[in-house]
């Protein structure tokens, strides 16, 4: 199974930026943990702050890749080419989020990408990722038994 976790704008600070929302851990360390967690499946990492080289990576392993999970960070709340670009690949895209951006800000409430993804997951923390590796472990299975 092949999976990409790609992160957006200002997720390369995790670990620093405001621990109080965040947390204290790099995503480098938690990707680690994911690896030795899923030995048998292959995860790739993307990261940019750059809306259209997220465009540019959805689109090159959106149609190669079992799943893609995606934070977009701010661009969840304002891309719509981003949404344009999940819509326009075969594999499931996961919404991710470390933070419950429900209780945040309220224009952190919408998302242009929800729509367009196959589930969101919000609140949990770095196991958020977690949360949607294991929902892309089980759309697999489902699609295989069908």
């Amino acid at each position: 199974m092949n999976i990409i976790i790609i992160n957006g704008p200002n997720l390369n600070l995790l670990g620093k930026r405001e621990p109080s929302i965040y947390g204290n851990q790099s995503f480098e360390d938690y990707l680690e943990v994911l690896e030795k967690t899923y030995p048998r499946i292959n995860i790739s990492y993307y990261q940019s702050n750059v809306e259209g080289e997220l465009i540019d990576i959805i689109q090159e392993t959106g149609f190669i890749s079992d799943g893609i999970i995606l934070n977009a960070g701010a661009y969840t709340h304002t891309s719509i080419a981003i949404a344009d670009a999940i819509s326009a690949v075969k594999c499931p895209v996961i919404e991710v989020h470390i933070s419950n951006t429900q209780k945040r800000e309220e224009f952190r409430h919408h998302s242009f990408l929800s729509p367009v993804c196959r589930g969101v997951i919000l609140g949990f923390g770095m196991d958020s990722y977690r949360l949607a590796i294991e929902a892309l472990i089980q759309l697999k299975k489902h699609k295989e038994e069908m």
